[in-house]
């Protein structure tokens, strides 16, 4: 029966709906490329619920974009659960990189969603601002067991948490292009002979 919900099944909100239709048209066809119509189309709602949940297209940008940085930190907090030692906590972040290259992408992985938004916004635009503190909220991670590691030698550690972090997305650039987690997987091989004592 139409509108009636059936037992055990879960309505997504429409909230919901939007931001999961708009993040994977935003990371498959860029922002610039996918436009309002789209999204509410993939989505499955009227033009009218993408109003009455985001005031405009930036709003929705700005929600993806946390989104995203939302489940990467599950999946680095998922993979820091299993770890030990200082050295394993770094490399929990190069981990966590390569699980989000080996999703399951429409279309495959393009590289970190958040460099591909940064790459179309205007350079004062304030979604850039949001990319750049979670950039370095990735750094931080890195930082706190690397400054472990050094036995308080705070200039060595943020010089190596400094140089992870450009090795990391370094390796997500060059990820994107070849569409592969390869790149990162290497990359957390680099990092772990860095670690060496």
């Amino acid at each position: 029966m139409a509108g009636v919900q059936q037992p055990g099944t879960a309505r997504v909100p429409a909230y919901d709906r939007l931001l999961g239709a708009a993040a994977m048209l935003f990371y498959r066809d860029g922002i610039a490329g996918t436009g309002i119509d789209a999204i509410v189309k993939q989505a499955g709602v009227a033009k009218k619920s993408l109003y009455n949940n985001f005031s405009s297209k930036a709003e929705l940008v700005a929600a993806y974009l946390q989104a995203r940085h939302e489940e990467w930190l599950a999946l680095y907090q998922a993979r820091l659960s299993l770890t030990g030692s200082p050295a394993e906590q770094v490399l929990a972040v190069f981990d966590a990189y390569v699980d989000h290259a080996e999703f399951a992408y429409d279309k495959g992985f393009r590289g970190c969603g958040q460099w591909n938004a940064a790459a179309e916004l205007p350079a004062d635009h304030e979604s850039r601002q949001a990319i750049r503190a979670y950039k370095e909220e990735v750094e931080a991670l890195l930082a706190r067991p690397v400054a472990r590691l050094m036995d308080g030698d705070a200039q060595r550690a943020a010089l190596l948490a400094r140089q992870l972090a450009f090795l990391l997305e370094g390796a997500v650039a060059r990820a994107g292009l070849e569409g592969n987690s390869q790149c990162l997987k290497q990359a957390r091989q680099m990092a772990a002979v860095w670690l060496e004592p």
